[in-house]
């Protein structure tokens, strides 16, 4: 069974509340259309009813009437929610007024209602920029116990026969968000992989945080970043198998990590690749992708207190489907792991 079929099974026994804020948008229907006719999640679609009834029509999806609709611009749905809001930003100033007016877009909307226990995940980003995603989930949602950055993921599935990973998988990160993480943050990172990594792809995480030297082969600030946010993950997960400063063959290739590291826990036996920074891990999963046959998963945002995940405007249907399932596994984790 491969990674999306684990996921869909995993979804279907416990189903979540989607929420998908951009209700009218073609690709984001035709998603949906496709996860309620298949059992996955209980879908929400924020819009206004008539207007989501008459795409859906034009797209003969005949279903959609079996998601949730929640008009934004209704007094009523604003007077439930707006109160939440302002009680979250009133420290920053905000008026009620002010709350009212936000509470009427879509992408705090579904925050809010998430907020509220109202639903589990979001999906968004078909129409929104990123920026827009992450603020309103930063303002609403914020960020786990012990953790103030959020960060992107990739599953890396790797070809057939592959010996390394687990099951042919590996996580890489940060891939997607924080340019030049410092050291606390490198350290927030490969924590948050290592539940990503138990949430998503199932494995019992064994954490690498790479460098350009193993276990100081090389002396620099960049190494002692790697040094340093190493001390602290460990200190912020005693019980998670994780080492640094690693080099990626030390981290991956059993012989190369018993020469170099050999009384690390990890070494040669990682799944979870944690990159020194954004540079490093992005030009990392895309060489894989494009050079390796390796498929790229995500990015998966972690690190909020609840799922929400930020799709390209250039989606297909099929990659808002699969970022569908992707969030209920990631809101099933969390609840099993509270």
């Amino acid at each position: 069974m491969g990674l999306f079929e684990k996921l869909t099974a995993k979804a279907k026994s416990s189903r979540q509340r989607i929420v998908l804020p951009e209700g009218t948008e073609p690709r984001t229907l035709t998603a949906a259309a496709r996860i309620i006719a298949e059992g996955i999640a209980d879908i929400i679609l924020i819009g206004k009813p008539e207007e989501i009834k008459a795409k859906a029509e034009e797209l003969k999806l005949t279903n959609i009437e079996n998601a949730t609709i929640v008009d934004p611009t209704d007094e009523q749905v604003i007077d439930r929610y707006a109160p939440l809001f302002f009680e979250l930003r009133k420290s920053k100033g905000i008026s009620m007024e002010q709350a009212r007016k936000t509470t009427a877009d879509p992408l705090y909307l579904g925050c809010l209602m998430i907020k509220n226990g109202d639903a589990d995940g979001q999906v968004a980003g078909a129409l929104n920029t990123t920026g827009n995603v992450l603020r309103a989930a930063f303002q609403v949602i914020k960020t786990m116990p012990g953790i103030n950055v959020v960060s992107g993921a990739f599953v890396m599935v790797l070809p057939e026969g592959s010996a390394f990973g687990t099951n042919g998988l590996l996580i890489f990160a940060d891939c997607a968000v924080i340019p030049d993480p410092t050291a606390a943050e490198l350290a927030q990172i490969a924590v948050s992989s290592a539940q990503t990594a138990r949430d998503i792809a199932g494995m019992d995480p064994r954490v690498a945080i790479l460098s350009f030297s193993t276990k100081g082969s090389a002396k620099h600030e960049k190494v002692d970043k790697v040094i340093e946010a190493t001390k602290i993950a460990k200190e912020m997960a005693p019980f998670l198998a994780l080492d640094g400063e690693l080099q990626a063959d030390a981290a991956l290739v059993p012989s190369v990590g018993k020469s170099k590291a050999p009384d690390s826990p990890i070494a040669g036996t990682a799944n979870v690749l944690v990159f020194p920074n954004l540079e490093v891990g992005n030009i990392a999963y895309k060489l894989c992708q494009r050079l390796g046959g390796v498929e790229a998963v995500g990015p998966v945002l972690q690190g909020l207190a609840a799922p929400v995940n930020d799709l390209s405007r250039g989606c297909f249907p099929e990659d808002i489907y699969k970022t569908i399932i992707i969030t209920c596994n990631q809101a099933i984790g969390l609840k099993e792991n509270k």
